[in-house]
């Protein structure tokens, strides 16, 4: 399972995976899932748009697909990019979608006709994240070289690189109020950097293994993480600590992604499971306890010093699974209730009432004197190395060759990313002259008939 996302509704949950198929899963009491076949290989993205009305599909064919989660299953495909689509994301007001690629670049285009609008080409090499701002004015996005880039949609500038020195993101996302930013990474960490000041705020180190995916709770006070140490872990922002380590997968946590209300979270992973946890933020162990699903956060505060009292969080798993002898078929309108079932094996949660060592202080507050301000430059040092030199060096002759070799294919990728720009404008531009020349058309054989 590579990608998962809720809809606006609860019960309704969209993931991707290997076998090139997208699966709408409902929640409720008859445990259905439908199947939706086009892609021609892995995909690596789903999500709902705001409405939930449609459904974008990112893939490694190149990509993208909107699906109408009906029974229809009705979609429409374009060629995104050149090389894999490893990310799709729809802006907030469900009119755009942002996507990234292995051709190193970031696109938008419009959902209504799928129309290419721009493409941001900084980063030298993959990208694997891209996602718009509660506001739609930026984006973030990050890369396999190390940067994760702020962008400004309007300008087409970048902004800001924050730099990755032990690793790179698996995954970014904003926070519900827009000033933040967090990162999932493979050197077994999470980060958040505020995107005004550029300091990092917090550093949480929990994780023995690469960090794949997170969730902001929709409150902005809960971070949830999934990782390849079979384990997801519940942050509280506020306190700057971990809370929960929860159990339930047996092999990499690759999706974590909470509902928009944040009543419900779900989870994928290399088990080829798929689980829709509860998440009672709202009940507390007393009186004191912490009551999310009333509380609105339009920017991040601390919470006194003196708060003892822990979320009581009731985690119900409900757990996923494709049979492996139910036949492969396309969508077609037919109910596949064998598709799922509930498994009742027991859950473990961890709770964990000890603050994380290298978890720097609360979100909202100023950053530790460990947390280091990035450089303002963008790096140009493309991340390879030759294994067998000693200390990982590279021989100064065959860096050169590679440095030259590196600044060539920057130079033809965004070659190639002009000339698709001017493809996309000329075809735009020969619709136009159809229309306008069956306009002129209909206008003539009017007079003609009168």
């Amino acid at each position: 399972m590579c990608s998962l996302h809720t809809a606006v509704l609860p019960p309704l949950t969209a993931t991707g995976s290997m076998d090139s198929c997208v699966m709408i899963w409902n929640m409720k009491t008859q445990m259905r899932a439908y199947r939706f076949e086009g892609h021609k290989d892995a995909v690596l993205s789903v999500q709902f748009s705001p409405s939930g009305h449609l459904v974008a599909s990112a893939s490694r064919d190149k990509t993208v697909r909107l699906w109408v989660p009906s029974m229809k299953a009705e979609s429409t495909a374009f060629r995104a990019h050149t090389a894999t689509v490893r990310s799709v994301n729809f802006s907030g007001d469900g009119q755009n979608l942002v996507t990234a690629s292995d051709d190193k670049t970031i696109k938008v285009w419009t959902v209504h006709r799928q129309k290419f609008l721009l493409s941001l080409n900084q980063h030298i090499n993959w990208v694997r994240s891209a996602k718009f701002s509660p506001d739609d004015r930026l984006i973030v996005s990050s890369s396999d070289d190390k940067t994760i880039k702020l962008w400004d949609k309007n300008s087409r500038e970048c902004i800001h690189s924050f730099y990755e020195h032990s690793g790179y993101a698996n995954y970014v996302d904003f926070h519900p109020s827009g000033t933040c930013i967090a990162a999932a990474c493979t050197d077994n960490s999470v980060k958040v950097w505020d995107i005004r000041s550029h300091k990092m705020l917090q550093h949480y180190q929990v994780h023995s293994g690469a960090v794949n995916s997170l969730s902001f709770h929709p409150a902005g006070n809960f971070l949830i993480t999934a990782s390849s140490d079979f384990t997801m872990k519940i942050l509280d922002l506020l306190e700057g600590k971990l809370l929960y380590t929860l159990h339930g997968h047996q092999g990499r946590v690759s999706a974590v992604a909470f509902s928009r209300t944040g009543e419900y979270f779900a989870s994928g992973g290399s088990d080829e499971q798929v689980m829709v946890w509860k998440s009672n933020f709202d009940s507390a162990e007393d009186g004191d306890g912490v009551r999310l699903q009333h509380q609105t956060t339009s920017s991040l505060h601390p919470l006194a010093s003196s708060c003892k009292a822990q979320p009581s969080i009731s985690l119900h798993p409900c757990a996923l699974r494709r049979e492996a002898s139910e036949p492969s078929e396309h969508f077609n309108g037919r109910d596949s209730h064998a598709a799922a079932h509930t498994q009742s094996a027991s859950r473990s949660v961890s709770h964990s009432t000890a603050t994380p060592p290298h978890a720097h202080g609360p979100l909202g507050s100023a950053a530790s004197s460990s947390a280091q301000r990035p450089p303002s430059r963008v790096s140009t040092q493309h991340p390879l190395r030759v294994a067998g030199t000693p200390g990982g060096g590279v021989p100064p002759g065959l860096a050169s060759t590679l440095e030259h070799i590196v600044g060539q294919l920057d130079v033809l990728t965004q070659t190639v990313s002009i000339l698709e720009q001017r493809l996309t404008l000329t075809e735009d531009k020969l619709q136009e002259c159809l229309e306008n020349q069956m306009e002129i058309g209909l206008h003539l054989q009017r007079p003609e008939e009168a």
